[in-house]
């Protein structure tokens, strides 16, 4: 089955490391206490996000995390391709993510000084099952606003996502997040905020 979210992590730097876990079938019934459970997971996490509680954030992923955006081009229509090979906007795995965080504790965090007003929007979600009975798939398309001092324009960043669910306990724990974003120009200042 063709997603709308394509994305290709065969030539990351840090994902050979991450689950290779891949969805089955039609996605879950919404019904689904699976897909109640990994529904609200995602929606508390985006509040997480936008009070940008990154220590608590950083709980919630799995210790093989791939977080990865690559680089969006624009090729004619049958190019087989649609983002640069080898290049990524993000290609992280959890102790990356742990020095972006931590560095957000220095005073030499002047990108994130004064912090940006965030706002992530999460809608669209589809969950699917997988070979692993511990382990969800989750497909969803989000919004970040973003705003930052009094002069500069807010930015927007639009980008679909496929997420790897792990089972903790009665919770689940962030193993993959891949993400496409819908630019091949991002209008924002920089990235150091996370998607």
């Amino acid at each position: 089955m063709t997603t709308h979210y394509p994305i290709d992590a065969s030539r990351s730097q840090l994902g050979g490391h991450a689950s290779k876990t891949t969805k089955v079938g039609r996605s879950l019934p919404f019904d689904d206490p699976r897909h109640l459970s990994a529904h609200r997971w995602i929606v508390d996490e985006t509040y997480i996000l936008d009070e940008q509680r990154y220590q608590d954030w950083l709980a919630l992923l799995a210790d093989d995390i791939h977080y990865y955006m690559p680089v969006k081009v624009t090729t004619a229509l049958g190019a087989g391709y649609d983002t640069a090979p080898g290049m990524a906007h993000f290609d992280e795995n959890k102790y990356s993510l742990s020095r972006r965080v931590a560095r957000f504790e220095t005073e030499h965090a002047w990108t994130e000084d004064p912090p940006s007003r965030l706002r992530h929007f999460v809608t669209n979600v589809r969950t699917f099952a997988t070979d692993q009975a511990e382990e969800i798939v989750v497909e969803s398309a989000t919004l970040l606003f973003r705003s930052r001092g009094d002069v500069n324009e807010p930015a927007i960043v639009s980008a679909g996502r496929r997420d790897l669910l792990r089972a903790n306990g009665d919770s689940w724990l962030l193993a993959r997040r891949h993400l496409a974003v819908d630019e091949s120009v991002l209008r924002t200042q920089n990235l150091a905020i996370f998607l």
